[in-house]
């Protein structure tokens, strides 16, 4: 009983001691912090969606929040996959430009916000890799011939299927990214081929392109809202 007792006790004991306490403090300190972590996270998740109802109402103050909080990881994800800050940049704005055309993809019952930002930011950087080499392919089996390239000013214009004034295309080229607007003013107002202007800049063919392409579809939609 004797022998009981000083067992039970000495099990009291090292209960009270102040180490035995602090360590079972420590050890819930990281439970404390996890869910701390998941309420920022859940309030973060709120105001993200908040933000994306917003820009389904025509909202550009949520939109620019949204960029400036999710920009700066949307470039980084894309940067891993292309490595050229040109492209990853171009990659992000069309990823954001796809929310403000049909904010209706982002579904809040499929996850986060930021998720399905940068799972698309993600897919769009392996397709532009994919287009780039395809283009890369098609340029080494059939080179090009300058000659029989049509004329870049008639291009752009049928490609913007719009009529403006130089004026207006010129002013509206203003708010493209620098690489996609240097190419478009080589080819609208000097007049140049995809192959002279990727022989002078030392750019790949398909770089050209994929530029050529991204800024004509970005021009045609400032052209058009110009328009109303």
């Amino acid at each position: 009983m004797a022998a009981a007792a000083n067992q039970g006790w000495r099990s009291n004991g090292d209960r009270s001691r102040p180490g035995v306490t602090q360590s079972l403090a420590v050890s819930l300190v990281p439970e404390a912090w996890r869910a701390r972590t998941v309420a920022v996270h859940s309030l973060e998740d709120a105001r993200d969606r908040d933000l994306v109802r917003r820009v389904a109402d025509r909202d550009p103050e949520a939109f620019r929040t949204l960029f400036r909080r999710y920009g700066p990881v949307a470039k980084a994800v894309a940067m891993r996959l292309v490595r050229q800050g040109f492209m990853a940049e171009e990659i992000v704005q069309e990823a954001f430009l796809s929310l403000w055309r049909a904010p209706a993809a982002y579904r809040e019952e499929l996850g986060t916000f930021r998720a399905w930002l940068l799972s698309t930011v993600h897919h769009r950087a392996v397709d532009s890799i994919r287009r780039e080499e395809a283009q890369r392919r098609r340029a080494t089996d059939r080179p090009s011939d300058p000659t029989t390239e049509p004329d870049a000013g008639e291009v752009v214009i049928d490609r913007l299927q719009v009529q403006e004034t130089r004026g207006q295309i010129r002013r509206a080229m203003q708010e493209l990214p620098p690489a996609q607007r240097q190419i478009l003013e080589m080819m609208y107002f000097d007049g140049k081929t995809q192959s002279v202007i990727a022989e002078e800049l030392g750019l790949p063919l398909g770089t050209v392109k994929s530029r050529t392409l991204l800024g004509m579809r970005r021009l045609r939609a400032l052209l058009l809202e110009e328009a109303r």
